[in-house]
């Protein structure tokens, strides 16, 4: 069963103040899509930025937070992004059809979640 309130102590080392949070894949998409999620520590706080190889703007909602997610609460932000329709300016417009496959070195549960749900819907 998973543990949706699993929640890590913290995203950052004393080293680091930036990390790659998850990694996703949309392999039904027309282009196969990668988007990675990082968080930076800046300002007492943690910025969120979703970022692909096309360079588009994505919605994150919420986009600062002042601790980790829990796993549930990083499952909302992922399945709320959204491409940012105003900032596209000649960019490739994605559409992200699908469930994506996720991984993420912070909440090991959380490809295990989107392996079943991606098998629900007969992905």
């Amino acid at each position: 069963m998973i543990d949706f309130k699993f929640q890590p102590s913290t995203y950052f080392s004393e080293e680091v103040s930036s990390v790659l949070l998850v990694k996703l894949h949309y392999p039904e998409s027309t282009w196969g899509e990668q988007i990675s999620i990082y968080a930076h520590q800046m300002d007492f706080k943690i910025h969120l930025e979703a970022v692909d190889f096309y360079g588009n703007d994505y919605m994150l909602y919420p986009s600062k937070i002042e601790e980790p997610f829990n796993l549930e609460d990083l499952i909302y932000l992922i399945e709320g992004m959204q491409v940012n329709q105003d900032e596209l300016d000649g960019k490739m417009e994605l559409v992200l059809d699908g469930v994506p496959e996720a991984s993420s070195a912070f909440y090991p549960e959380l490809e295990k979640y989107f392996e079943e749900k991606r098998r629900s819907f007969g992905l």
